[in-house]
């Protein structure tokens, strides 16, 4: 039988243990809670496995790229057009498409180009990985797979050459007629450019600084059973999908920010804590949150990652990321970029 003496001792801890909990449950700021469900909050997507991968070797391609081979065990199967998320020593979480060969099993490779005047996330890959550096990754994902189709055209702007590689590799191992459209400033940019002419008379190269802006008028002749593929800068996706025949689009691997603004205001309310705020054509959900929340997470900023995925509770979304499945989009949204479609919309904050 325990002494009256410890009996006492533990009834008195717990009662100062369940005094401290109510003070912090009353100052907290979201507190009073409804009688609400269990936020969603990057649910499935912070829960998404992180391994440690080691950089073991780093080379430069081309101006202003890095390579990196990064070496872990257990590293999940990919297929051409998968990409991994970086989780860089500072925090930032970005996306970088695999280009090297599937059937590697104890490495993936990335590539990135130096993005001056970007948000961070290049120059920390360039100043901070190098061999010997060891970081998490998480992944693989695949949105841009290769589809099954007896022909491909595959058009890479710079280091959007970097999905395509494994693509060009497969097509050819499969006996698949393919071309290759590469281009890029000079050819010095051009990132695994040796490879690539070695692959013979189905590429052409084009440097802006000795020939000028590609011609895709050919595209408006590509058959119908011909997947047509494309990844690079904003203009040229969008001048690819235009020189398309009608009522056809090319597969196309976006790794830039969407546009978080654009429409009209609205009202946001966050249930739980009974604020209401105002989102501004030209703000993002998440800018006006954190204005309010300042602690709400998030990374990305791209609608890539889903740290800031939050459950909606009422209105129209916006769905504006690359991420969601379609059953999520029921319910819930990515703050950094997706929007409301009307005039009102409630989260679960």
């Amino acid at each position: 039988m325990p002494r009256p003496l410890t009996v006492v001792l533990i009834a008195g801890a717990a009662v100062l243990a369940k005094r401290a909990m109510r003070r912090r449950i009353n100052a907290a700021p979201l507190w009073p809670l409804p009688a609400l469900d269990e936020p969603v909050s990057g649910r499935g997507r912070l829960a998404t496995v992180t391994r440690k991968v080691l950089v073991t070797e780093r080379t430069e391609p081309a101006e202003g790229v890095v390579r990196l081979r990064l070496e872990g065990t257990g590293l999940p199967a990919w297929q051409p057009g998968a990409h991994v998320d970086l989780v860089l020593p500072s925090g930032l979480v970005r996306q970088y498409s695999l280009c090297g060969d599937p059937a590697d099993t104890d490495a993936y490779t990335v590539s990135t180009r130096l993005v001056e005047g970007g948000r961070g996330g290049s120059r920390e890959v360039h100043e901070q990985l190098h061999e010997g550096t060891e970081i998490e990754i998480r992944g693989p994902r695949n949105r841009f797979p290769l589809a099954d189709a007896p022909a491909y055209v595959f058009v890479a702007g710079g280091i959007g050459i970097t999905p395509v590689l494994p693509m060009l590799r497969a097509a050819e191992a499969a006996g698949a007629d393919w071309r290759l459209l590469y281009c890029g400033r000079s050819r010095a940019t051009l990132p695994y450019l040796d490879e690539i002419e070695k692959l013979g008379s189905r590429v052409t190269v084009v440097a802006e600084d000795e020939a000028g802006r590609p011609a895709l008028g050919f595209l408006a002749e590509v058959p119908e059973e011909t997947a047509v593929y494309c990844c690079g800068p904003d203009g040229l996706m969008d001048a690819v999908t235009a020189a398309m025949p009608a009522g056809r689009t090319p597969y196309l691997e976006r790794f830039s920010p969407a546009a978080a603004g654009g429409g009209g205001p609205f009202e946001l309310e966050l249930r739980r804590t009974g604020r209401t705020v105002t989102v501004a054509a030209d703000q993002s959900v998440l800018a006006a949150v954190r204005g309010a929340l300042p602690g709400v997470a998030y990374s990305c900023e791209q609608g890539f990652c889903g740290t800031c995925q939050q459950r909606v509770l009422e209105g129209e979304i916006d769905h504006r990321d690359e991420l969601l499945t379609d059953a999520e989009r029921g319910d819930s949204m990515l703050i950094c970029v997706s929007r409301c479609a009307g005039e009102r919309l409630v989260l679960d904050l």
